[in-house]
């Protein structure tokens, strides 16, 4: 039933290492710039959730819903083998940011909104008679006090937009599942690659958490 007298050769993984760590940056380049993009786009579908304009509101509506309501993977698919039903044949790399783009806009919103609602309404009003505009008083006061409330929420965001890029193999992307599937496919020591990029996710997740803490400390130290 088992095979005890499996023999490792980790030296075969050591050899294709530094392909590994290749493929980890783009790991982490993929989800920095998903993050980055969507937590952009999710200040205006948070804003727009509870607009009074018809058109905006609907449209931010059907986005989270859609974002936070099908599975991850289905987006990946409909970007990547939907949109080339309609001649719009994307990368597999271009496919994947713009799927996890579209997923972290959906769920940061919602975080977002929970952070505005957290905010005084009194507090618009309030840099409104000192002469400011809108996007002085979201930008100076309404913001850095929303996203104090959500930076954590926000960081586990970053670690799961982080492993949801390992779906990104099954359309073809060479992050580090799928260049791990590639190594271990031409040498079969299956169980040697995929333990180490396991490791490797690892110590990106908790190097992530790390950071974070640091950047958090750093910047609401004051606090």
């Amino acid at each position: 039933m088992f095979d005890f007298d499996y023999t490792f050769h980790w030296i075969t993984v050591w050899n294709v290492f530094p392909e590994m760590l290749s493929a980890a940056l783009v790991t982490i380049e993929v989800a920095l710039i998903s993050m980055i993009v969507g937590l952009f786009i999710a200040i205006f579908l948070s804003l727009g959730k509870d607009s009074e304009n018809e058109l905006f509101r609907t449209s931010s509506i059907v986005w989270i819903e859609i974002a936070r309501n099908t599975p991850a993977l289905f987006q990946i698919y409909m970007a990547y083998f939907g949109l080339g039903a309609f001649g719009i044949h994307l990368s597999p790399y271009l496919a994947v940011m713009l799927a996890l783009i579209f997923n972290n806009a959906g769920y940061l919103a919602e975080t977002l909104r929970g952070g505005f609602a957290s905010i005084p309404h009194t507090q618009m009003a309030s840099s409104r008679s000192l002469g400011m505009t809108s996007f002085q008083s979201y930008r100076y006061i309404i913001l850095p006090q929303v996203f104090k409330v959500v930076y954590h929420p926000m960081t586990n965001q970053m670690i799961w937009s982080i492993l949801m890029t390992s779906l990104g193999t099954l359309v073809g992307m060479l992050e580090l599942t799928g260049k791990t599937d590639q190594l271990q496919s031409l040498s079969f020591r299956t169980f040697e690659f995929y333990l180490v990029a396991a490791v490797m996710y690892f110590v990106i997740a908790k190097g992530t958490l790390l950071l974070s803490k640091l950047l958090a400390y750093k910047i609401f130290k004051g606090d």
